[in-house]
């Protein structure tokens, strides 16, 4: 009987794995594939997927920019109760 460094369980992982990678690279060959045959159609996709994230991020930005503009005219003028007695320094 020859003395083994690893459990079945070890193997059972490293097959997984092996067949987990070779379904991976089947996948990406057979997308490289359809990007070649149809190049105008995923360049299209590609283009729609930016300008979606890019009209998402400009949206979010500007209700973070009303936001700040609310909270800063809230705050003009008006002392907390809880601070009436503390002063801030500008050095």
């Amino acid at each position: 009987m020859p003395f083994r460094f690893y459990t079945n369980a070890v193997s059972q992982a490293s097959k997984n794995a092996a067949a987990a990678v070779f379904i991976v690279g089947l996948l990406l060959v057979g997308f490289g594939v359809i990007i070649i045959a149809l190049p105008e159609l995923f360049a299209t996709l590609a283009a729609l997927v930016f300008f979606i994230a890019g009209v998402g991020c400009s949206v979010t930005g500007v209700k973070i920019f009303i936001l700040h503009r609310k909270l800063d005219k809230l705050d003009e003028g008006q002392e907390r109760e809880d601070r009436v007695n503390v002063r801030v320094r500008d050095y």
